[in-house]
């Protein structure tokens, strides 16, 4: 519950202190005094949007703090553990909001500073705030679809519905992407088939062509390299007259047979017999790569046009040649993927049509429920209309399937498939009709306050607000309307901002709205009422500024009853 209101500098507001009480709080005062001004700081602690003229003339910034007991809120103190904003004092939960005159803010709760949103999420598990032009939002569809499903308890079927509904887009989303590109995909198939096939053709294998490279090189320069090796062993050892190898060995042999002598000269003949034995491997090698080095015209023309044929390859393609087998492999990925998206498409109809089936599922579910609890509620509230003076008052929600439209294309969305209109009848002999066609302004505000406060049993929120719902409200409605709000606040606190005597008369605390004026600057203050005051204050709503004796037993009679 809501413990205490500390605002500083907002709007006509100097300073202010509210302290609040359980049960029933009724805020009172003269028109223009600012009644609603506590409702709209709290407003702003809950993380409503801020502007500049919410700052009090000539001051730097606004600084608005609500105090809630959180020992019995399950759900807010599981949210303030959860995001590690636990108080001192964990039973308390403050949220404070600071304002400057330039339009920027600061938000606070338990002392540490947050985001806005946060102050969102936890406000909504503490208090929930009825605003004086509700009444127009319950002729809207959506509007009044939401206050079924909050009072049946719809989360746990809508969340199943709006899973389901999500998934259905998204698939159709996905098949309408790969059914336009479809066309695009099968020039893209052709394409990369071919290429795929004509590499499957050359098949190249992994390092092929570097060996290739190097056999077109060997076999197109066969005969410079079978003179040259040829002229070389002629040199080293096949020349009668004259050759290396014998030379070299004759004067090693020379060169060891004098180091015997003179062993200055070992070294020199290791060197030689080294060389020797070196250069004599060299010739045999030699010898074996001439014998063979082969010229064979057939099989240089196989490795020549295969050479020729990778580099073409390299060519069309744009990269090297060292490269192609990579290539291959990824246009065969791309091939399986795009074969893919074909299979994906017949997947994804298949999951269109398992999902339609939970859908549905789920929708009737949630449809059967809101029929269930939509004659529960239409009891309700035509009981209510007739205790809030529309004796002949009769409500109902009519449900209807909305599977199919005028173009018979069926719909899924997130809030299943029924269309609910809430439908009123005033007067004897009168047929139900959509609420904003029969009743007044006035007849609205009593249907939607009936509605309020019959829901308001199933908020979660310990703290219920009320901000002047009583408009064109007056006689013995007032007071049934005085009477619910005093029976809502046994088991809520409930504050109720009002300039209805019969239904001032009903809190338990009352506050009295007052301004004052030097000329120059306007101020407003709060002040709980004490029993003699509170007298004088219903006999003024009662009768106006000039309190009589008449007015004044008035006032006593309704505080009594």
């Amino acid at each position: 519950m809501l413990l205490q209101l500390n605002i500083q500098n907002f709007a006509i507001v100097r300073s202010l202190d509210i302290d609040w009480q359980s049960g029933m709080t009724t805020i009172t005062g003269e028109t223009g005094a600012g009644k609603s001004i506590a409702i709209d700081a709290l407003g702003l602690c809950l993380g409503d949007r801020a502007t500049t003229n919410v700052v009090r003339p000539n001051c730097k910034k606004a600084d608005l703090a609500a105090t809630f007991e959180t020992k019995k809120n399950k759900m807010a103190r599981a949210w303030l553990k959860l995001h590690e904003l636990v108080a001192e004092h964990d039973s308390e939960c403050i949220l404070r909001r600071v304002i400057s005159a330039e339009g920027r803010s600061k938000s606070y709760i338990n002392g540490s500073q947050v985001p806005l949103v946060q102050l969102k999420e936890i406000g909504q598990l503490l208090i929930n705030i009825h605003g004086q032009h509700d009444h127009q939002l319950i002729v809207k569809a959506n509007q009044q679809c939401r206050l079924l499903d909050n009072y049946a308890n719809h989360l746990p079927l809508l969340s199943a519905v709006k899973h389901y509904s999500q998934q259905w887009n998204k698939l159709n989303k996905e098949l309408e992407m790969l059914q336009k590109s479809k066309q695009q995909r099968e020039a893209e198939q052709q394409l990369i088939q071919y290429q795929v096939t004509e590499l499957d053709e050359f098949s190249l294998q992994p390092d092929e062509f570097s060996t290739l490279e190097q056999d077109y090189k060997r076999h197109s320069n066969a005969q410079d390299l079978l003179d040259s090796t040829l002229s070389s062993l002629q040199i080293l050892s096949e020349n009668d007259n004259f050759n290396i190898l014998d030379s070299l060995r004759e004067c090693s042999e020379n060169i060891n047979s004098i180091a015997r002598v003179d062993n200055q000269l070992v070294d020199v003949a290791a060197i030689l017999s080294n060389s020797l034995i070196q250069l004599d491997e060299a010739n045999n090698d030699l010898q074996h790569y001439y014998q063979q080095l082969e010229l064979d015209p057939q099989n240089y023309a196989i490795i020549e046009e295969r050479y020729s044929t990778a580099l073409l390859l390299a060519k069309k393609h744009q990269l090297s040649p060292e490269n192609l087998v990579n290539f291959h492999c990824e246009l065969k990925q791309q091939l399986v993927s795009i074969s893919g998206d074909e299979t994906r498409i017949d997947t994804i109809i298949e999951e269109l049509e398992q999902t339609k089936v939970n859908y549905i599922e789920s929708a009737e579910a949630l449809s059967s429920s809101r029929k269930k609890y939509g004659k529960m509620l239409s009891k309700l509230i035509s009981k209510s209309m007739q205790e809030l003076n529309m004796p002949h008052g009769q409500f109902f929600i009519a449900i209807e399937d909305n599977r199919k439209q005028d173009n018979g294309k069926e719909v899924i969305n997130t809030n299943g498939i029924d269309t609910i209109n809430f439908q009123v009848s005033i007067n004897p002999g009168q047929a139900l009709e959509a609420m904003h066609k029969v009743a007044s302004g006035g007849e609205l505000s009593r249907i939607s306050l009936a509605m309020q406060v019959i829901l308001a049993d199933k908020v979660v929120t310990p703290t219920l607000i009320f901000d002047e719902v009583d408009v064109g409200i007056s006689g013995p409605t007032a007071a049934m309307v005085g009477k619910k709000l005093q029976q809502l606040s046994q088991n809520t606190q409930v504050i109720c901002v009002t300039h209805l005597p019969q239904v001032a008369c009903k809190g338990h605390q009352q506050l009295f709205v007052s301004k004052m004026t030097d000329g120059e600057l306007t101020e407003t203050k709060v002040t709980e009422l004490s029993e003699s005051n509170r007298v004088k204050e219903i006999a003024r709503l009662l009768a106006g500024d000039k309190i009589s004796q008449h007015s004044l037993a008035n006032a006593q009679e309704l505080l009594a009853s």
